[in-house]
This record gives structure tokens, C-alpha cells and sequence, in this order.
């Protein structure tokens, strides 16, 4: 099986995911469509939770917090004091000072992305990722776009090269592996 082909039939693993949400901040959000960022909130306060939970790296980035604001939040108040906050002005997370120690843990080399914009940010970010041959999955209905057709196009482009497009309940399910997991009632309880 070619490289392409077993990291696309890769699912995730708690033990080797880091969950990276990029700029979901005040000012961006605001100008994205309400149910939209409605969703990827709520995706991404789960996600968090239960990354949380199953002792998986959070790790959240801002876009120039001066001019675009501060976290939203609700993921701040989903968050805790072990998550990693990086503050950047390049559009990828992986030129954000402090991400160099996340990127060469050979032991989490997944990277499970939720943000915003999908065509900028968080585009960006997986192509680095996926350069650097890490594992990306893209969280789509934990992304979104101030329009439809550049958030179509994201998603296009990313799993072309070779991202795994996925969603919430799919990587927390995966994370769990089993209904027997200790964590199993309490987080299956985070998307009813």
C-alpha cells in the first residue's frame, strides 16, 4: 500500500492526536455566517472536552489578537490551564513561535484541525503539516469560510493533498475505539 493511501486509511488515535483550533476569535467570527459558526463552536467546545478528557494536546492559535480579538468564549471556557496558546502573524500555525516542540513529537503526529478561515488559516496549516509528514484530519463541520465556495474549495485542495476530511462525532468515536472505554457514557453525552 503507498504512503497516500495508508495515511488516507488511518483512523485517529487518542494516543497519537494533537487537536489544533485556529483562530476562532472574536472579530473573525463575527463575520461568518451565524449557524455556520453556530455548528463549528459546538464542534469545537466538544472536541475540546473530550480531548480534555482523554489526555489528547490541545493546542488553540490567534491571529494578531490586537487587531482580531481574543478566543471565543466559549472554547476559552471548554479549555484548561494544559492548553497550549500561540499567538501568531502568519497565516499557517506551523510558523507560530512555540509550535517547533508540538511539530517534532514523533508520538503525536496526528493533527485533527478545527478554525477558521478554511482557505486561508487553516488551508495553510495542513498543506505545512502534510509537507512535514504529519497525519491531518480536517474537522469540515468544524471549519468554516465567510463564504461557501472558498470553504468548498479548502476542502478540495486539502484532501487532494492528502488530508483526511472527517468530522466531529467520527474522531471522537475513533478516539474511543470502544464501547467498553471508561470515557464512553460521559462523552458520548457531549453530542446528544
Amino acid at each position: 500500500m503507498s504512503t497516500a493511501a495508508s495515511t488516507l486509511a488511518t483512523l485517529a488515535k487518542a494516543e497519537h492526536s494533537q487537536l489544533l483550533i485556529i483562530d476562532i476569535q472574536e472579530r473573525l467570527a463575527n463575520v461568518m455566517p451565524d449557524n455556520i459558526l453556530a455548528t463549528v463552536l459546538r464542534n469545537s467546545t466538544t472536541l475540546i472536552e473530550a480531548a480534555t478528557k482523554l489526555s489528547i494536546p490541545v493546542i488553540r492559535t490567534e491571529q494578531y489578537p490586537k487587531g482580531l480579538g481574543a478566543t471565543r468564549a466559549e472554547l476559552l471556557a471548554a479549555s484548561n490551564e494544559n492548553t497550549t496558546v500561540l499567538e501568531k502573524t502568519c497565516f499557517s500555525s506551523c510558523g507560530a513561535n512555540g509550535i517547533e516542540s508540538l511539530l517534532s513529537n514523533p508520538e503525536r503526529d496526528q493533527w485533527i484541525i478545527l478554525g477558521m478561515e478554511a482557505h486561508i488559516c487553516v488551508l495553510q496549516t495542513c498543506m505545512e503539516l502534510l509537507e512535514q509528514n504529519k497525519t491531518v484530519f480536517i474537522v469540515a463541520d468544524g471549519i468554516c469560510s465567510r463564504n461557501k465556495h472558498n470553504f468548498k474549495n479548502a476542502i478540495a485542495r486539502m484532501r487532494e493533498a492528502g488530508a483526511i476530511i472527517t468530522n466531529t462525532e467520527s474522531v471522537m468515536f475513533e478516539w474511543l475505539r470502544d464501547a467498553s472505554h471508561p470515557q464512553f457514557k460521559e462523552l458520548s453525552r457531549l453530542i446528544r
